[in-house]
């Protein structure tokens, strides 16, 4: 069957070849008054990037590093959604508390042993979030004391799942502001 076919030529890869990633496009500027959804991180549009709870916090802030990401979603082997790992919580003082009062080394601290897990996280629904403005996020990141939101829908079968994220410094760079 395939002799009706001329096969492909194929070729060596280069070195330092990079991966095609999906990308969305968030626009560069945005206003207080613009709709929310164009500061959000859609993961229907954008891969989320993702950390085993087994995994190091060294391991975890290398994969934030590499990917310029400061949050990774933390998942079991069936991608359940487990909890999030910032980076303020592999830089912060969770790490050195865990040190102290488990008398362990830092290089032996677990993802799982940090992340907050997802009977703890307080989210908001893509419902509320397609009517909202960036202010309404801006004051709710602020209200809250936080530094991310996330945003949940429903799927086919009616389960809730995570649609997508709001960063606080990615909603700062796009007020054309300097984060502080």
């Amino acid at each position: 069957m395939a002799s009706e076919y001329a096969p492909l030529n194929s070729k060596r890869l280069k070195p330092n070849a990079r991966f095609a990633r999906p990308t969305q496009h968030v626009p560069q500027r945005v206003g207080l008054n613009d709709p929310a959804i164009q500061a959000m991180t859609d993961f229907r549009q954008i891969t989320a990037v993702t950390m085993d709870p087994e995994g190091s916090i060294e391991h975890a802030n290398r994969v934030m590093i590499r990917r310029g990401v400061r949050l990774l979603l933390v998942v079991d082997v069936n991608n359940a959604l487990l909890g999030l790992i910032t980076s303020t919580d592999v830089l912060g003082e969770k790490p050195i508390q865990i040190v102290e009062a488990q008398g362990i080394t830092r290089g032996e601290i677990r993802v799982r042993d940090i992340m907050t897990p997802h009977q703890e996280l307080d989210v908001l629904t893509m419902e509320d979030v397609e009517s909202a403005k960036v202010g309404q996020i801006v004051a709710t990141l602020e209200h809250v004391g936080r530094q991310h939101a996330a945003v949940v829908d429903h799927d086919e079968d009616g389960n809730e799942r995570l649609r997508g994220l709001f960063s606080g410094t990615q909603i700062t760079r796009q007020l054309g502001l300097a984060p502080g």
